[in-house]
């Protein structure tokens, strides 16, 4: 999946931030509020989940402003965003008298999501198109210094010098 319209690196720089700043900001309400936030979207017993959910986003956070690229953690954040709705999805149980909490949530978590999907693809084009390749192609090397024909045999001429401390026995024998 490609973006339609990517944004100047720049842009996507600042773009980036932001979601780190507000990675940060969800992750210390999380944290500070996790039993009214449960009790928000009708999801009792889930306070130490939420909870773990805002340290994720705030070491997500730190990990974008922290970062010389960011895209990995804003990759990251996709993944939290996965997570995020799924949970949010279990309620939406019929039983769930704050389903409309829900929904609401679900909507903003797609819509950060979108911009979160939306910003690494931009870091991740506009690192190749000014060159960069994301990553190193060693394929076709082998390890060896030159090919292996033109190695083949080369350690035959190979003398022992005299002066070396080396066993006869593990001295080459003169040739024939």
């Amino acid at each position: 999946m490609t973006c339609a319209a990517p944004i100047s690196a720049g842009s996507a720089e600042t773009l980036a931030r932001g979601l780190g700043w507000f990675s940060i900001a969800l992750g210390a309400l999380e944290l500070a509020a996790p039993r009214t936030l449960a009790d928000t979207l009708g999801m009792k017993d889930r306070e130490h989940l939420i909870a773990g959910y805002g340290a994720r986003e705030i070491a997500t956070g730190v990990g974008i402003l922290a970062a010389s690229d960011p895209a990995p953690w804003i990759w990251a954040r996709v993944g939290g965003d996965v997570l995020d709705f799924g949970t949010l999805a279990a309620g939406l149980s019929t039983e769930n008298p704050r389903r409309g909490s829900v929904f609401v949530a679900l909507a903003t978590v797609m819509t950060v999501a979108g911009l979160d999907v939306f910003c690494a693809q931009s870091l991740a084009m506009n690192r190749r198109v000014a060159g960069q390749r994301p990553r190193q192609d060693y394929s076709r090397r082998s390890g060896w210094p030159q090919p292996p024909a033109a190695m083949r045999g080369a350690a035959r001429d190979f003398d022992v010098p005299r002066d070396m401390r080396t066993p006869d026995a593990l001295r080459p024998y003169p040739p024939n």
